[in-house]
């Protein structure tokens, strides 16, 4: 029985344990991406190269997602400052202002857009919600979780990625 559940565990915390210990195992994936936000602003690939950034893919009727969201927005308060962008990818297929106002309720500042197939799919796919991907500063992906625990395994992974100099940056300048 305990090999039954460390075969089920082992591939769901992988991702986890690489991310705090700063292992790099995923390829060179560049999602391209376009989303227009709750609020009206565009977010894509290329205008957030420079900057750390952590996609979260998500949907209201997740009680996981939910669970994740209140140290989601700790994270992005605590690290917006150093570069980190925070983007919620809301999978839901309601009305927008059923999001919106769900985002609202629970105080969450940073961006939320509603996506369908074709983001998941820039991102090489989304197997269950939530699922988190952190981009280091040219775009790539350096980490992919799925669980609500993403705030805490990728908490070091999002230190490490901003302690890297911006690309371009000047020596002794900080990054943007």
């Amino acid at each position: 029985m305990t090999l039954l559940v460390l075969a089920w565990a082992a591939p769901r915390l992988w991702p986890h344990i690489e991310a705090v210990l700063g292992v790099r195992t995923r390829g060179e994936t560049r999602p391209d991406f376009r989303v227009i936000t709750l609020a009206g602003d565009t977010l894509t690939d290329e205008g957030m190269r420079g900057q750390v950034v952590l996609v979260n893919f998500w949907a209201t009727w997740c009680l996981p997602c939910r669970a994740e969201m209140p140290s989601l927005q700790a994270m992005y308060e605590r690290h917006r400052a150093a570069g980190l962008v925070l983007a919620g990818f809301s999978v839901d297929r309601g009305s927008a202002a059923a999001v919106q106002e769900y985002v609202q309720g629970r105080g969450v500042t940073y961006p939320v857009a509603i996506v369908g197939a074709a983001e998941e799919a820039a991102f090489g796919g989304v197997r269950g919600y939530p699922t988190s991907f952190l981009l280091d500063r040219q775009g790539v992906v350096r980490h992919a979780v799925i669980g609500p625990l993403a705030p805490a395994s990728l908490e070091l992974a999002v230190r490490r990625l901003l302690d890297e100099a911006a690309p371009n940056a000047a020596p002794g300048r900080p990054p943007r």
